[in-house]
């Protein structure tokens, strides 16, 4: 999917609004069950922490270092302090964002297939997608709202509705599950994660 506009001001909301929610997490909530797969809220955590360390270093031309993206290299920080370590990368992630060049920059993401680049623009609407449906896996895992700026989600939407549904997404280390069918009328936030995997009603109530 091609995007050429400016996305920054949406992300760092989105970032920002799942740094509230973890600020509240402790340490005894980490075995808690997320609706992303069968992680626990912890690894959930450590990914969330290991993907803003990688997207930062890709915005920087350091993408190509396996060690920005390792989930290892977070790990320990994540489970002794799950606010003030998500805090930081999610920090560093909109400082590297927020650079002027960040948009014209080209991001080399691993994760994407062996050096593969992608145009920055494009490189934050991915992650902007990833921290709108992260933010809310958080907020139910907490049992908590999730509170999202309606311009946030009508942003995201068309992103996130580009993303092809199909057997590929079964395969072990899909970034998503298959599409799940949602109740109409269903709100854009309910289209986007439904799209992307989630059931609105997680974990059923």
């Amino acid at each position: 999917m091609h995007i050429d506009v400016d996305l920054r001001t949406f992300h760092r909301t989105a970032v920002q609004t799942s740094a509230d929610l973890v600020a509240a997490v402790t340490v005894e909530d980490l075995g808690r069950a997320s609706p992303c797969g069968a992680w626990s809220l912890g690894e959930l955590l450590i990914h969330m922490t290991a993907q803003h360390r990688g997207f930062a270093a890709a915005a920087q031309g350091r993408g190509a270092d396996p060690e920005a993206w390792d989930p290892a290299a977070v790990t320990d920080a994540v489970m002794r302090d799950p606010a003030g370590a998500y805090a930081a990368t999610a920090a560093e992630v909109m400082r590297a964002f927020a650079a002027e060049e960040a948009l014209a920059a080209t991001f080399t993401i691993p994760e994407f297939g062996p050096g593969a680049q992608v145009p920055g623009a494009q490189a934050i609407g991915f992650h902007l997608v990833d921290y709108v449906v992260h933010g809310w896996d958080v907020a139910r895992s907490l049992d908590r709202p999730y509170v999202i700026a309606d311009d946030v989600v009508r942003a995201t939407l068309p992103i996130a509705l580009a993303v092809p549904d199909g057997d590929f997404r079964d395969a072990d280390g899909s970034p998503f599950g298959r599409a799940v069918a949602v109740s109409e009328p269903a709100s854009d936030l309910d289209r986007l994660l439904s799209h992307l995997g989630r059931s609105p009603a997680w974990p059923g109530r």
